[in-house]
């Protein structure tokens, strides 16, 4: 599928429709006022009316910011806009972060920016050049209305659009107000960077975000969390008051200038989502669609390729349902990559205050990389002075990449920052693991992780997922492990072996994945036991509450499984919390419905799993480290909170964990979990700056670009990959060649192909994630 930043609209397939559509265009925004000028440029019979309530020059913006990518699509479809643009805009390359006194600037970022209105003004007089009919100051008829006298009417009546709310059974939008106030202000000079700067006044943090859009103007937001708002006395305060006031608590930033405003109010961002964006001959376009946090500056870009695609579709296209589908299908993956990315720059300024500890340089580049879509690697590309100071205050020796930085947990030193994840393989028997454990952990061992961690391996056969799963309940299981982990110390010495110890619980007397995950076995089923007796799914065999004794039995299971762990000359010992398995059915309020002293708040519901800590920490050898798996969010209304999750992870630590391992879900089969790259990482900063743990990030983190990512932002201390190490057993070695890192330990046997193999060619360069083409994974880490 092209991608919307590649389309021209300036060819004419044959198409069945009439070439004379008559096209209603709802609201005098960028998106409607270019899709009108696209649709009459490649067909001057199409009649297009464009109704806006507004006068002409009512604005209540000052600038926009355009990408690269949209000015390429704009000059291919249009080059009489593109030329117009270009003459306006303002360009620069710098990023300016101010906080604490300290200003660090990041080059090598290209902006272009120019005036809302001069964008508007442009766009005006194109439509009339080619014959557009504007009419201002008019309402337009409602979309239903002109779906029976137009071929198609188009929606761009933005973020409050009457279009969607009229039509909600239809289009199915889902709006979400967000916990932060912002004013668009405008201050008389230019900045010579997108300047960010933080106040921490004695009502909380509040920012400013400005960008040059003229020789003489530049874009003021101010934005602070809706509490720190009303402390601050804004919700009193008159428009003229509240911008005298944003100018004085931001007098370094504006040089002691004023700041003007436009009809400016405080406003609450909202975050709108769409099922569908047509209906019938109706069309959602631009903020009427979809919107994106203006900290990514995508929402006039979004608008103005919606456009560009939706011109080329009704080109391309036969009919008009062709037409309509084909816009939505090109653009909605793009839309929610873009959202996916503003709602992580969003909520990091909502958080902003959890970061303003951090040393200067590392504050600055956790902004940088907010959303995901500038990283380590990419910020080296633009800017390798900053990015290489940045590694030096956070201790990296030179040359090193982040991820190639030691870790210490008690007494156990980590080489490098890279977890192989714990993997279930169900291919044990009688929970004996086999050679194939041996070949699987032994592999990714000589493959230069830091650790390598065992499948969950069950603390009884009762306790098992599958009759495949491993277990460290019999002498024999525990030869075998004991040679597995013997296997890593003396094959691949520098990698540390860790072992996870679980009980299946309600998720118990399952199927192989492969034959049916999570479907009962159709013979031989055991009992299951569960903090209360409510089945996994429908489908699921419903499990028996637990009794004191029942419970007590269990806790000791796990003691002895640590101790065989222990024997086993295991380096490190995770408890398994999470994924609705024993320890975490009793955590989950949707799973745990006792009455008992095991049951109810959540202090209640941590009892048990925390009595089993204690046993297990007790027989653990206090010189090596104990780790916690925990879901941070069930993904379910009712269930688990990121809140829930912080209390959690300072319950175990203050039991002795050193380290939570943080995943999310899987503890209800009616989960609705927001997947993305990295998608379970701000669960794990969270509980990393509230409570003062180190953690573990997993889920969808595929490239060593997002470790060195988030290791040096300060979001997670390592980071576990799954699906990453089944591809390539080596990824971590691989991972230090591709980035020109020598000092690292090959395998002997290995030593040779520590140098990738060259392909004819000896000057090509070596691929590098860029923020274009950002990877934007959607499937859940294991």
């Amino acid at each position: 599928m092209r991608a919307a930043t590649t389309r021209t609209a300036t060819t004419r397939p044959a198409t069945t429709r009439g070439t004379a559509l008559r096209v209603a265009v709802i609201g005098g925004g960028p998106g409607g006022l270019y899709a009108a000028a696209l649709l009459k440029r490649l067909e001057p019979r199409r009649e297009i009316t464009v109704w806006e309530r507004n006068a002409p020059d009512d604005t209540f913006g000052f600038g926009v910011v355009l990408s690269d990518e949209t000015l390429g699509g704009i000059e291919h479809a249009d080059p009489v806009v593109y030329a117009a643009l270009q003459a306006e805009f303002v360009r620069w390359d710098d990023i300016d972060i101010a906080h604490r006194g300290h200003r660090h600037t990041s080059g090598g970022h290209g902006f272009a920016a120019l005036g809302r209105r001069r964008l508007l003004a442009v766009l005006h007089e194109r439509c009339r050049q080619l014959g557009v009919d504007l009419r201002f100051r008019a309402e337009a008829p409602p979309a239903a209305e002109l779906s029976t006298t137009y071929d198609l009417v188009i929606a761009a009546d933005g973020v409050h659009s009457a279009t969607r709310e009229a039509h909600a059974d239809a289009f199915g939008p889902r709006i979400e107000e967000h916990r932060c106030r912002y004013i668009w202000l405008a201050a008389d000079f230019a900045f010579d960077a997108f300047r960010f700067e933080i106040a921490e006044t004695e009502h909380g943090v509040m920012q400013l975000h400005g960008y040059p859009y003229s020789a003489t103007d530049s874009t003021v937001i101010v934005e602070m969390r809706e509490e720190v708002w009303r402390a601050a006395g804004f919700a009193e305060l008159d428009e003229a008051e509240s911008v005298e006031r944003c100018a004085k608590i931001f007098a370094d930033a504006l040089g002691g200038r004023p700041l003007r405003s436009n009809a400016s109010s405080w406003i609450t961002f909202r975050t709108v989502v769409n099922d569908h964006w047509s209906h019938g001959n109706t069309v959602l376009i631009g903020d009427a669609a979809h919107t994106a946090h203006f900290s990514i500056g995508s929402g006039t870009k979004l608008a103005v390729e919606d456009a560009l695609a939706l011109a080329a579709c009704v080109e391309e296209r036969h009919t008009l349902p062709e037409a309509l589908a084909a816009y939505e299908a090109e653009r909605r993956p793009v839309v929610a990559s873009t959202q996916r990315a503003a709602r992580a720059s969003l909520q990091w300024f909502e958080e902003i205050a959890r970061y303003t500890d951090q040393p200067p340089r590392q504050f600055a580049f956790n902004l940088l990389t907010r959303s995901r879509r500038v990283t380590h690697d990419n910020l080296r590309l633009r800017d390798a002075a900053f990015t290489t100071a940045v590694e030096r205050e956070f201790g990296c020796p030179p040359g090193t990449p982040p991820m190639f930085t030691p870790f210490q947990l008690r007494e156990l030193r980590l080489r490098n920052r890279v977890v192989v994840s714990p993997m279930d393989m169900y291919s044990a028997t009688d929970g004996v693991p086999g050679d194939f454990h041996l070949v699987h952990l032994g592999a990714r061992a000589l493959g230069g992780a830091g650790l390598v961690m065992t499948e969950m391996v069950c603390v009884s056969a009762e306790g098992r997922i599958t009759p495949g799963c491993a277990g460290l309940y019999t002498p024999e299981q525990a030869d075998v492990w004991s040679r597995i982990a013997a296997f890593v110390h003396t094959q691949a010495p520098g990698t540390a072996i860790g072992v996870q110890l679980g009980h299946s619980g309600r998720r118990g007397s399952t199927r192989l994945m492969w034959d049916g995950i999570d479907e009962p076995l159709p013979s031989g089923n055991w009992p299951l036991g569960a903090a209360s007796p409510i089945p996994y799914k429908p489908t699921s065999q419903t499990p028996y509450e637990l009794t004191r004794d029942g419970l007590t039995e269990i806790r000791e299971q796990f003691a002895a499984a640590a101790w065989r762990a222990a024997r086993c000359d295991f380096d490190l010992l995770e408890l398994h919390c999470a994924h609705g398995y024993l320890l975490s059915s009793f955590l989950s309020p949707l799973t745990n419905r006792r009455t008992d002293a095991y049951g109810g708040s959540l202090e209640a519901r941590l009892r048990f799993p925390l009595e089993v800590f204690d046993a297990v920490r007790a027989i653990w050898p206090e010189h090596k480290p104990m780790t916690v798996r925990i879901s941070a969010t069930d993904w379910a209304d009712g269930g688990t909170t990121a809140e829930d999750a912080v209390r959690i992870a300072r319950a175990f630590a203050a039991h002795g964990a050193d380290a939570i391992d943080v995943s999310t879900g899987q503890v209800v089969a009616d989960e609705q979990p927001a997947y993305g790259r990295s998608y379970q990482t701000p669960f794990a900063d969270r509980i990393r700056h509230e409570s003062g743990i180190p953690v573990i990030a997993v889920g969808a983190i595929s490239s060593w670009d997002d470790v060195n990512s988030l290791i040096l932002a300060g979001r997670t201390d390592l980071c576990a990959l799954a699906r990453p190490h089944l591809y390539d057993p080596h990824w971590t070695l691989h991972a230090a060649a591709e980035q020109g890192y020598t000092d690292v330990e090959w395998p002997l046997p290995y030593r040779a192909g520590s140098r990738p193999p060259q392909t004819g060619r000896t000057d090509a360069p070596k691929p590098r994630l860029t923020l274009d083409t950002a990877r934007d994974d959607t499937a859940p880490d294991a």
